[in-house]
């Protein structure tokens, strides 16, 4: 069975990847595991979740991927946030998938061209997967939230569109409406009632991520 690691930004990621990538996948015959990027490490304890400095992905990816050659490797990181200094941040232009597209390649490139990864950011960020399908908020929202969420869902070409500013992201915008919602428990057990293959009808660089992810696994990694 092929192994694929994917390296998250966080919690909520590495459960999602836990909860329904992994079974997804193991149909499939691919392992998915998630692995939470360190952002700090002390004599007595190590810190994950969150990234303030690309430095950190760089310094952990590289050494995840050249000491475990059978493995492949991912990532599920937020456009919304990412560090300053990522490269191709600065010179990414065009629609929000000519910019991801970009950013992922220059990641890449700066990382050496490692042939057992390949870098994947979430368009917006997590909560944006769950603008796919409103009828999974019935679980944890009245319906006048959820016509509050399918006003904003209608604004939008598709819910990886739904911006990304402190104001208008998609977890603050369903913050704003829903003040319980907790991203860690709703946030997943929202995605694990839209699926996978939900999801991915809405959600095209989400969809391809899925694609690239079982094509590199069936390959290789070559």
């Amino acid at each position: 069975m092929k192994r694929l690691i994917v390296y998250c930004e966080g919690d909520t990621e590495a459960k999602f990847v836990e909860d329904l990538l992994r079974p997804y996948m193991q149909d499939m015959n691919i392992y998915v595991e998630p692995r939470i990027c360190e952002t700090k490490r002390t004599p007595a304890k190590k810190y994950k979740g969150g990234v303030s400095d690309y430095n950190k992905i760089k310094r952990e990816l590289i050494g995840f991927c050249k000491h475990d050659h059978g493995a492949l490797f991912t990532t599920m990181f937020d456009y919304y946030g990412l560090p300053k200094n990522t490269p191709g941040i600065a010179t990414a232009t065009g629609s929000i998938y000519d910019k991801a597209h970009h950013i992922e390649k220059a990641i890449e490139a700066d990382l050496g061209g490692l042939p057992n990864l390949f870098f994947n950011l979430t368009m917006h960020e997590f909560e944006g997967l769950l603008f796919s399908d409103l009828s999974a908020f019935n679980g944890i929202a009245e319906i006048n939230a959820i016509k509050e969420l399918q006003k904003i869902g209608n604004i939008f070409e598709t819910p990886e569109h739904i911006n990304n500013s402190p104001d208008t992201a998609p977890s603050k915008r369903i913050e704003k409406i829903i003040p319980g919602y907790s991203k860690k428990f709703d946030g997943i057990r929202l995605a694990d009632c839209i699926g996978i293959d939900g999801i991915s009808a809405k959600c095209h660089h989400f969809g391809n991520w899925i694609a690239k992810m079982v094509d590199m696994a069936k390959e290789g990694g070559q």
